[in-house]
């Protein structure tokens, strides 16, 4: 049995209105706790925000964190446990194609949920034998998911020891844990393919050449299980999630800062407000990121979190624009000449990108409502290093938003630049001063001794719980939807035995 919290659990007080905390929020108010939720900021949603920018056309409603919805079955799994219906309260749509990457040769390859479908546009692209070699991969990483995902992700995890279960011994059989890039060239030999279903990686904060194997998993959930946007932007996800937990009795309060929890001996008492209040409580769940809650709310940082390493950053130019491009679809992958490059210069050698890769997502293409009539929505996202680097964003944020433009430009969006109408950009210290640890909105790197039992666990002293991407299962709107639910049962007591609808 996975440790849980001991003592009374009836009234619990959450520190943060991101996924995690409401999906923490809506598991407990199910099982009828008594739970206050605090924000700072006057919505629910986290890094799922959302700027209203004015501009003379009209409202641009720019959602500001993820723009990749997958395994939509989490979140409907969450509104299960207190007894709605995710389609009563938000409305998502297959995106299709999932995304179209364009390469440095001119060429550019459409990824498909459906494997027919996806091993046709292979064949089309680049022959029969990549495609064949497609459908190998699809198994694997389908493969990858039944294994990983019951013992590894979906469970609270103490020891190395719990590990050790008949799926370790699958997972080291079909070489997860060997590393990504080669084994994924085992199966795809041209390197757009090799990039397409590889460059996940970079969401756990790793190279896929350093990463392992276990990590295609990611593309499993993304190009495999599908891809869908809400009604609304993303961040109707979490106003859908708070408003029926608040149905539930979860009471929200919005701008409400905590400035620390206090503690007598191993145990939270209550946290304080940043206007002097006091609110007791039996047990407090910390949705900040994980370093910044320990050292800003507990005041104490234990080894664990010290040494931690963490993911590169990026640098986002949100943007209502006057211009379509025809050749675009939801989401777009530019990916320059250079691919072990770009990682070695972001990771290794610390600096920006030579020749970019990056992401363009055109909300608007699948939600025109999002912008006035006849406007576009742009969310460029550029890697850049974290704030480990020596980069002062002071100065350098105004010249590296002139670079996008310009690489955007060269890239084939003509007229980028002089067609934008409202803007807004975050480099990696916005991400820092937004309460994100070294600048990097996707935490804690996965590299291995950061990663399951290994990463830092979801609890401190008696009735402390952490969630979010910064504990385990890690980073993406997936696992931060898990981390809920596991924290949730580290409250409860839940069966560690019991599993997800969406995961069974």
């Amino acid at each position: 049995m996975a440790r849980t919290v001991t003592g009374p659990t009836e009234r619990v007080v959450i520190v943060g209105a991101g996924l995690a905390g409401l999906s923490a929020a809506m598991r407990l108010a199910g099982a009828g706790r008594e739970v206050t939720v605090l924000e700072r900021d006057d919505v629910p949603g986290g890094r799922a925000g959302q700027l209203a920018l004015e501009g003379p056309s009209g409202t641009f409603r720019i959602d500001t964190g993820p723009t990749v919805l997958t395994m939509p079955d989490l979140i409907a799994d969450a509104f299960d446990s207190v007894g709605e219906q995710m389609s009563d309260w938000l409305e998502l749509t297959p995106v299709a194609p999932l995304y179209r990457a364009f390469y440095p040769d001119g060429s550019r390859l459409d990824v498909h949920a459906n494997v027919d479908e996806m091993a046709e546009e292979i064949n089309s692209v680049i022959g029969p034998d990549e495609a064949a070699g497609y459908r190998r991969y699809v198994d694997f990483v389908s493969e990858l998911y039944r294994y990983e995902m019951t013992d590894f992700i979906d469970r609270n995890i103490d020891s190395p020891l719990d590990l050790l279960t008949p799926n370790l011994a699958r997972l080291v059989a079909i070489g997860g844990f060997r590393r990504l890039a080669p084994k994924v060239r085992q199966f795809l030999r041209d390197p757009r393919t090799e990039r397409v279903f590889s460059f996940q990686a970079m969401y756990a904060g790793l190279s896929p050449y350093d990463a392992l194997a276990i990590y295609a998993v990611i593309a499993y959930m993304d190009s495999v299980a599908g891809v869908y946007f809400p009604r609304g932007g993303m961040h109707a996800v979490p106003e859908a999630m708070a408003a029926a937990a608040q149905k539930h009795g979860v009471t929200f309060r919005y701008g409400t800062e905590v400035t620390r929890v206090e503690t007598r001996g191993n145990r939270a008492v209550a946290v304080h407000t940043a206007d002097g209040e006091r609110i007791e409580a039996d047990t407090v769940v910390l949705n900040p990121d994980l370093p910044v809650a320990y050292r800003d709310l507990l005041g104490r940082t234990p080894w664990s979190v010290r040494r931690l390493r963490y993911s590169p950053s990026c640098f986002l130019l949100l943007a209502g624009s006057d211009a379509s491009y025809s050749q675009i679809a939801h989401h777009n992958i530019h990916f320059g000449r250079s691919w072990k490059g770009v990682f070695r210069e972001l990771i290794d050698e610390r600096k920006l990108m030579s020749d970019p890769s990056l992401l363009v997502t055109n909300p608007t293409h699948s939600d025109p409502a999002l912008a006035p009539d006849g406007k576009q929505i742009y969310y460029v996202l550029f890697p850049t290093p974290n704030l480990d680097a020596d980069i002062d964003w002071r100065t350098e944020a105004p010249r590296y938003r002139d670079e996008i433009v310009r690489v955007l430009e060269e890239r084939g969006y003509r007229g980028f630049g002089d067609a934008i109408e409202v803007e807004s950009t975050t480099s990696p210290l916005d991400w820092e001063m937004r309460g994100m640890e070294r600048g990097a909105p996707f935490a804690a790197a996965h590299n291995f001794v950061q990663t399951g039992p290994f990463r830092p666990r979801n609890m401190w002293g008696e009735n402390v719980v952490f969630t979010g991407s910064g504990t385990q299962p890690g980073v993406g709107v997936p696992m931060v939807l898990v981390s809920g639910r596991l924290a949730a049962e580290r409250i409860l007591g839940t069966d560690p035995l019991y599993h997800s609808r969406a995961l069974r």
